[in-house]
């Protein structure tokens, strides 16, 4: 979920809040990679973050890529809170291994 960087290669982009909720609910989403800042009348990514604690709606796995240092301590706390055990939480970005390994599977 982000408002403004490119999507990588093998992702699908939800570029506000509500489209990253409706993704979790209605495709299966392995790995979720969450700004904070979405701009002016859009859902933060706390927000986002206090909706899938609410709604139970848990990737596999979550990256928090935001530049606020704000925003990612407020992701953290309320997705670590009520994640299941098996959801991997990482407090930063999504390392490029990880973004090469995507894109080469979705290529297959």
């Amino acid at each position: 979920m982000d408002d403004w960087r490119p999507c990588p290669d093998g992702f699908a982009l939800a570029r506000t809040g509500e489209e990253c909720l409706l993704m979790l609910q209605e495709c299966e989403v392995g790995i979720l990679s969450l700004d904070h800042e979405m701009g002016p009348g859009e859902l933060s990514g706390s927000e986002v973050a206090a909706r899938i604690v609410a709604n139970g709606t848990f990737p596999r796995e979550i990256y928090l890529h935001t530049s606020s240092e704000y925003g990612r301590r407020s992701m953290y706390q309320t997705l670590y809170a009520g994640k299941p055990d098996d959801v991997v939480l990482h407090r930063g970005q999504m390392p490029d291994e990880v973004l090469r390994r995507v894109a080469s599977e979705s290529a297959e």
